[in-house]
């Protein structure tokens, strides 16, 4: 990841926070920070299919967050003080996770499309849409994952061979 010549020319860059069944972001995140990048984390709203990627301040910034009935860390619903990617300079790189991928770019997710509802937002953004990269393990890349006309392809998927 940290050698993908798309993550060296990105400045702004969303990625999530690993669940333990999902390839582990923490290094990653370190690595943003260390190189002067900015760096954007979801933050899910319950009972929609909302979602704004929120900034971080640094790695550590990471222990300040609060932990959702997902036991997934995010920015607490009453913190307007952090940047949402957004309504500044847009995202040039989003880390996606997922349950399953093909060899085609189509994700299965957790099913609240959280991620394509998203990148439709983006996609309206001057910046336009940003690249997506899918983190994954060799056993989540299927033959094919079902789609419906809304879902949104990945422009590429790693994961060790």
């Amino acid at each position: 990841v940290i050698g993908h010549p798309k993550y060296q020319d990105s400045k702004r860059i969303a990625i999530f926070l690993s669940m333990p069944d999902e390839i582990q972001t923490e290094e990653i995140i370190k690595d943003i920070f260390k190189q002067g990048k900015e760096c954007f984390i979801p933050r899910y709203k319950p009972q929609s299919n909302h979602m704004d990627m929120l900034k971080l301040s640094s790695a550590e910034d990471i222990s300040s967050l609060t932990l959702t009935s997902w036991n997934i860390l995010q920015p607490s619903d009453d913190d307007s003080a952090r940047e949402e990617a957004l309504a500044g300079g847009g995202l040039d790189l989003i880390f996606m996770p997922g349950l399953g991928f093909d060899k085609k770019g189509n994700r299965l997710g957790r099913g609240k499309g959280y991620y394509d509802t998203y990148l439709e937002r983006c996609m309206k953004h001057p910046s336009g849409k940003p690249y997506t990269i899918a983190l994954a393990f060799r056993e989540q890349i299927c033959e094919l994952v079902p789609v419906v006309e809304n879902d949104v392809q990945v422009d590429e998927i790693l994961y060790e061979d």
